[in-house]
């Protein structure tokens, strides 16, 4: 997706573009995703790319990463790109949507996950899409 800066900005809410394309992150337990659990499918805010299977969303017990959605798995492979980030004096890996390059999060091993892996994702990159 090729969007400018101000097309990016005129789209997406202040706090969405602060997040998504400044790789801002929200504060904990603020988020409308934090503790919510329907079935359907999460995608990008800002292109609406399938990101994570609601099945895939779990309550992680991990400290410093409680108060985000948490995710052991991508919808698909392909969906979610890692990227190096060394920002803020940390050596972590961050996630950004393969169709639109926009933050979401960032990568992190986790033990209370099912497959070991905690997708660390800001609410106000996802939309929810109901099971139909």
């Amino acid at each position: 997706m090729n969007k400018t800066d101000d097309e990016w900005r005129e789209s997406l809410s202040a706090d969405q573009y602060m997040v998504l394309r400044q790789k801002g992150t929200e504060a904990p337990g603020s988020g409308k995703y934090v503790d919510f659990y329907e079935d359907g499918v999460y995608a990008c805010a800002a292109c609406g790319q399938t990101l994570f299977p609601s099945d895939a969303k779990y309550e992680s017990t991990l400290p410093g990463l409680i108060g985000w959605p948490a995710f052991s798995e991508a919808a698909k492979v392909g969906a979610v790109e890692l990227k190096d980030d060394d920002s803020h004096g940390m050596q972590r890996t961050e996630v950004v949507c393969s169709n639109c390059g926009s933050h979401l999060g960032h990568l992190f091993a986790d033990e209370s996950s099912p497959n070991g892996q905690h997708y660390c994702i800001n609410s106000v990159c996802l939309d929810f899409k109901a099971k139909k």
